[in-house]
């Protein structure tokens, strides 16, 4: 786990465990990387004034963020399934809707703790549908494409609980496979899909030259060091962790993973599964 700090959404992490996260890294392989250390003081503030492209005012939204919980957010119908690698970045403050053309919920912004990038899962008609960052896990809306930044990612991120293992694919072949610390019986790792949030640089802390946050929240903390309990990727001043349960959730993985993690595009997809 780890802890917010510094700006809006600069982060001071606890070493007793890790799960929050905000900032940037290198941006190899992605087309809307922000690089290291640079922040968004906009990001995590809800209701602010703006309006979309479309006319849409979203003066009252809240900006779904790993900050926020977005009510009446569609669930996820298919949290073990794979997509086709699209991701999609917002080219200004964009209503989120809870269908195609139906009510705005949220508001997706073009930067949290990095350029915003987003999986999509469907599409409709010149809508899609992603992931969100935010509360509760699982939680997805919908985007008007012609607001949107495509891309593509051939990377997908599968973490296996009961095996403890992470196997990073590239166009679905396993290109590499690592063991992995776990969040404990009480704070146990979230399953389900989710995605690369961000990754950020601390020089406050020692355990991780660079974190990577997910799109997923810890589903037993409700917040965790002065953070808003984000599941996230880093590695771990000792690897005696490693094929045990014992984090606040995040997932604790070894220095040559992180290195190869790092150059995979933000918005790829991360499967958490039980096996």
């Amino acid at each position: 786990m780890l802890s917010a700090a510094a700006g809006v959404l600069a982060v001071l992490v606890v070493l007793a465990g890790l799960m929050w996260m905000i900032g940037s890294s290198d941006g190899a392989e992605h087309p809307g990387r922000a690089q290291q250390g640079e922040q968004d003081g906009r990001a995590g503030q809800p209701g602010r004034s703006g309006q979309s492209e479309t006319g849409t005012d979203t003066v009252e939204l809240v900006d779904s963020t790993t900050h926020t919980t977005v009510e009446g957010a569609p669930v996820d119908p298919a949290p073990r399934q794979g997509t086709d690698g699209i991701i999609v970045h917002p080219l200004r403050p964009t209503p989120v809707h809870a269908e195609p053309g139906g009510e705005a919920i949220a508001r997706m912004t073009p930067t949290q703790i990095s350029d915003t990038w987003l999986p999509v899962i469907d599409e409709r008609d010149g809508w899609v549908r992603v992931l969100l960052p935010s509360r509760p896990n699982g939680s997805t809306g919908w985007l008007r494409g012609e607001d949107l930044e495509r891309a593509f990612t051939p990377y997908t991120i599968r973490v296996h609980l009961e095996s403890m293992t992470l196997r990073l694919l590239f166009r679905g072949d396993e290109i590499g496979s690592w063991p992995i610390g776990i969040g404990k019986a009480d704070t146990p790792t979230p399953a389900g899909r989710t995605f690369l949030l961000g990754s950020f640089t601390d020089a406050e802390q020692q355990f991780s030259p660079v974190i990577l946050p997910l799109g997923s929240h810890s589903d037993t903390l409700d917040d965790f060091g002065g953070g808003p309990g984000t599941v996230a990727i880093h590695t771990w001043p000792t690897e005696d962790v490693l094929g045990t349960a014992t984090s606040h959730g995040c997932i604790r993985v070894p220095r040559d993973a992180l290195d190869r993690l790092t150059e995979v595009p933000l918005g790829t997809l991360v499967l958490v599964d039980q096996q």
